[in-house]
């Protein structure tokens, strides 16, 4: 599954570094080689991305993954969500950060 966590990510990697291959995708993102090959074939299909190969490299299967117009608002898009999603659940983390010091003040004053 194609997550706003996981989409952010590898626009954000193949956006900073297009010839990036996908096992370099997988071992910077910590997923299968099989999951980035499905995230980026699916990416792809929508027409987020699109692979241009390399005219000069030695390595023929060698390819760029490009960010289309689509896919450079898809990435946008997609980065409002995550960051929103982060917030909330940054304010969460923070509640119940106090939530716990508010209990060990109680327990303190108790003993």
């Amino acid at each position: 599954m194609l997550t706003d966590e996981l989409r952010y990510k590898l626009l954000k990697a193949l956006e900073q570094n297009p010839n990036l291959s996908q096992r370099q995708l997988s071992k910077e993102l910590g997923i299968s080689l099989g999951k980035v090959n499905f995230c980026v074939n699916a990416l792809m299909d929508v027409g987020v991305l699109k692979a241009q190969n390399f005219k000069n490299s030695q390595n023929k299967l060698a390819y760029a993954y490009v960010l289309t117009p689509k896919g450079i608002e898809d990435k946008a898009e997609v980065t409002t969500r995550f960051l929103h999603r982060k917030l909330k659940e940054y304010a969460e983390i923070e509640r119940e950060i106090e939530h716990i010091r508010e209990e060990l003040s109680l327990n303190r004053s108790e003993a």
